[in-house]
């Protein structure tokens, strides 16, 4: 992968409803001492302040503190006690919104690893804790979501992109606040 620059953070303070869609094709990427290690994000969902399913719904706790900004930050929490999920956070400073990073295609044909799910790639790609709250628009973090110089080609690769309800989620699962492209064809619903 030729390395790129991140994307900025005026491209996260908007809406994540509009930043989610707008993610896919670029690359999550995570600093190591090889150099960079990630994959092509190819689905995503939206988490909205007034939305039940959204850590900041209830407001700001230590938990979410980083979901609150500023644009562009990395909000990484963990979930049933075992996972780890890495989210790109959206909107002005105060208002709780990110999206989920939840697959991707990694940079090598060659490379077999289960990137199919936000456990997995945390997992796979080492992201935990630490890293919340790292801003996603240094070029010197541990970890980046880059622009990819080839967007067009990649789209038009994977073809359409489709919305669809959330999952893995107990509430607001009927908001069609999922981002994948159709030619994935469908997750498993348990997919962590």
């Amino acid at each position: 992968m030729t390395i790129q620059q991140p994307l900025g953070s005026a491209f996260y303070n908007r809406s994540a409803a509009l930043v989610a869609p707008d993610l896919l094709g670029q690359a999550l990427v995570v600093n190591t001492p090889n150099g960079f290690d990630g994959g092509w994000i190819v689905e995503t969902e939206a988490y909205l302040q007034d939305d039940p399913a959204s850590h900041s719904f209830r407001g700001r706790t230590e938990r979410c503190r980083s979901m609150f900004g500023p644009p562009g930050t990395a909000y990484v929490y963990l979930i049933y006690g075992i996972h780890h999920c890495v989210n790109a956070v959206c909107q002005a400073v105060g208002i709780g919104e990110a999206v989920l990073i939840r697959a991707l295609e990694a940079f090598q044909d060659s490379d077999k690893r289960n990137l199919i799910g936000p456990g997995r790639i945390c997992s796979s790609l080492k992201i935990d804790r630490t890293m919340d709250g790292l801003d996603l628009c240094n070029g010197q973090s541990a970890i980046q979501i880059l622009s990819n110089p080839a967007l067009e080609n990649f789209l038009k690769r994977w073809g359409a992109i489709q919305r669809s309800p959330r999952i893995g989620i107990s509430k607001a699962r009927e908001k069609p606040l999922r981002f994948s492209f159709k030619a994935q064809g469908p997750r498993d619903k348990n997919a962590w």
